[in-house]
């Protein structure tokens, strides 16, 4: 199961960068962003999933970042006492 979540959070990532460099590529450079192979599932994640994701309020956002396992479990390592 974590190989799933792992993939999933791989891809959302990448996906939202893209379409985050695309905005702005847009508004600064007047050009259009990164070009990617024009497969189904990067139709999916460029078109489906990345403009949904961002139209999501952030407090819905953060509860399903913290209901998904992974690395944002981990907490910071607490702080030395050696100075």
């Amino acid at each position: 199961m974590n190989g799933l979540f792992r993939w999933l959070r791989l891809n959302s990532q990448k996906y939202l960068l893209e379409a985050a460099q695309a905005d702005l590529a847009r508004r600064y450079l007047h050009r259009p962003g990164p070009v990617a192979a024009s497969r189904f599932d990067t139709v999916f994640w460029r078109w489906g999933f990345a403009p949904l994701y961002r139209r999501i309020p952030w407090k819905l956002r953060r509860a399903i970042i913290l209901a998904m396992p992974g690395s944002n479990r981990r907490g910071w390592p607490p702080p030395s006492l050696h100075y």
